[in-house]
């Protein structure tokens, strides 16, 4: 029986930046569906990796495959991608920051749309801004919006192209613990419905564990205290995560009927 090829495998997979080496010997593969949280000390290459899979970046060698494929060494529609710092444009409202991507993409020379195509885009991204609960924000500009709202704005460009693959660098790390409780409701809803695989990199344990199905840590193996670049970091714990992820109104239900069991 022929076993399906991997959305993501990485073979011997290395990155060198002249004689500093950020990553080493990475192994790996990821299937369709998965979610993959990243957690390790600054400057161990989690970034590096999220970087090669978007196409940022090319490995030194060794081969990161997409499809079975080498991965384009430029971003494409398969891939989307949120930082930590708000890549949004300022001038632009919710609306049409959200519109824009798509219309680079059919017209990335013009990055104008018109006519009915132009208006599918609009009703695509405002059902789009409903599912993220950014509905009436659609007039407002990036300055009007909270921390939060950003983020979800952000989430939205990136989302709205279909990727296929989702990748997330510390997307919550500068919200209040209250507005990154609601981000992760969001994000686990979001995977759902669109069926994504994502890549998040986190230096929060528990964030880790809570959203991700596999937990990766990555850190050196070889260390030399006279020459601490000589080495590169890889995964060294692969921790596969089986506890179900409740959403709250599934939370609410579950509790409900637990009530009226006992009740009756």
């Amino acid at each position: 029986m022929n076993m399906p090829t991997p959305l993501i495998k990485a073979n011997n997979l290395w990155k060198k930046y002249g004689s500093n080496v950020v990553l080493e010997r990475l192994n790996l593969t990821v299937n369709a569906g998965e979610f993959i949280t990243m957690v390790g000390t600054s400057g161990c290459g989690k970034s590096t990796f999220l970087k090669m899979l978007l196409g940022m970046e090319e490995p030194t060698s060794g081969k990161l495959l997409l499809d079975g494929k080498q991965i384009p060494n430029e971003p494409d529609q398969s891939r989307g991608i949120v930082f930590q710092q708000y890549s949004v444009f300022p001038h632009l409202t919710v609306l049409e920051n959200v519109i824009i991507a798509r219309e680079f993409e059919h017209s990335p020379f013009i990055g104008k749309l018109f006519g009915g195509k132009k208006q599918q885009v609009i009703d695509e991204a405002k059902l789009l801004l409903e599912s993220i609960g950014l509905t009436a924000a659609l007039k407002k500009y990036p300055h009007e919006l909270s921390g939060g709202m950003k983020q979800r704005l952000a989430i939205a460009q990136a989302l709205i192209r279909q990727p296929r693959i989702l990748l997330l660098d510390e997307p919550f790390g500068a919200l209040d613990p209250g507005i990154r409780a609601d981000m992760h409701q969001l994000i686990l809803k979001l995977w759902r419905e669109h069926n994504l695989t994502v890549f998040m990199v986190t230096h929060d344990l528990s964030e880790g564990f809570y959203l991700g199905t596999r937990l990766w840590v990555f850190d050196k193996l070889r260390r030399d205290p006279h020459a601490p670049e000589a080495y590169g970091a890889s995964i060294t714990y692969d921790l596969p995560i089986t506890r179900n992820k409740i959403m709250p109104t599934e939370l609410q239900a579950t509790q409900l009927q637990t009530t009226q069991m006992q009740e009756a």
